[in-house]
């Protein structure tokens, strides 16, 4: 990302980017009553309608401060890619302009900022047959015994994931299969221009992770406090669905499923929920460093800092002209 000269001229965009319970809603929200701004969603849960406690999404009120975009706009039987993002991102922030508002982008999910700002790889479109093949195979060895064939296929791809993340092991496979090449050459084939906005992104990261990791503890509490079980028999009641669609691979939702199928008892749903949401938060964080060296703009705060608000609020205004 770069502020120079020539892109004086363009209108402005926020970027708001941290990891989970680092209190991005309290600085968009308060960024909403500072400057004319509509909120765009960068969370691949909150897309999902009917998920409203274990995606923590703004309640009512909450979104009733400023227009929200890219909530609520698919069934949890579908499927949302950072391909229909970028395209979906940038058309309202077109709108939002032509508007005379600020769009502020805000959200978790990494790879959809990535894909916002530099483009996507040309990867091959999802092969459902492929698929197939993959999920039987991974039923019949488990994910671990696939994370060793991608070992011996792309070393340099297994080397980033665990050996029991499922979704990504199988799109990994999948694209080898279906090209016969590694991640790498694959993802080296980029075809989208930069997008036409003046960006600041800011990125909130705890000074210290022990006290994230007690705010998350915290906030999985809440969430089964607030009836994420409950939630979670709703949507198997009243959608087709399964474990291995996306909306139900994310954390919280993927072990309560595990509960309600009697595989983990209450204590294993806590203690697996919150320890998935500490490694949502890691993955996160291991992003916001990629984009520190590769986006010259970016401003880092401490989420842990008591005046953090007012240090997102000055940031804004200065870079918005306001």
């Amino acid at each position: 990302m770069s502020s120079s000269n020539s892109s004086r001229s363009l209108p402005p965009a926020l970027l708001l980017l941290g990891p989970t319970a680092s209190g991005k809603t309290a600085a968009s929200l308060a960024l909403a009553h500072s400057l004319p701004i509509e909120i765009i969603s960068v969370d691949s849960a909150l897309v999902y309608r009917d998920m409203d406690i274990g995606t923590a999404k703004p309640d009512a009120s909450e979104q009733a401060v400023c227009p929200h975009h890219l909530i609520d706009i698919i069934s949890p039987e579908e499927s949302y890619s950072a391909a229909r993002f970028r395209v979906d991102a940038l058309r309202l922030m077109t709108e939002i302009s032509a508007r005379g508002n600020v769009p502020l982008l805000a959200g978790g999910t990494m790879l959809y900022f990535k894909a916002l700002q530099d483009g996507l790889s040309a990867l091959p479109q999802a092969d459902p047959e492929i698929r197939r093949e993959i999920d039987l195979e991974a039923a019949r060895r488990g994910w671990p015994a696939l994370h060793a064939e991608l070992a011996r296929l792309d070393p340099q791809a297994a080397a980033r994931l665990e050996p029991g993340d499922a979704q990504r092991i199988q799109r990994a496979l999948e694209i080898i299969r279906l090209t016969g090449e590694p991640l790498a050459a694959s993802y080296a084939r980029r075809e989208e221009a930069a997008p036409p906005f003046r960006m600041l992104p800011i990125a909130l990261a705890p000074s210290d992770r022990s006290v994230l990791h007690a705010r998350i503890a915290r906030r999985f509490e809440a969430m089964l406090a607030a009836g994420l079980i409950d939630e979670v028999k709703r949507l198997r009641l009243r959608y087709a669905l399964s474990p291995e669609l996306p909306s139900m691979r994310c954390v919280g939702y993927r072990q309560a499923w595990a509960y309600l199928d009697g595989r983990i008892d209450l204590d294993g749903l806590r203690f697996t929920g919150i320890a998935a949401t500490r490694q949502l938060a890691k993955r996160q964080l291991t992003w916001q460093r990629q984009f520190r060296e590769n986006w010259s703009d970016l401003l880092e705060l401490d989420c842990l800092a008591d005046d953090l608000v007012a240090k997102v609020l000055d940031s804004a205004r200065r870079f918005v002209g306001a």
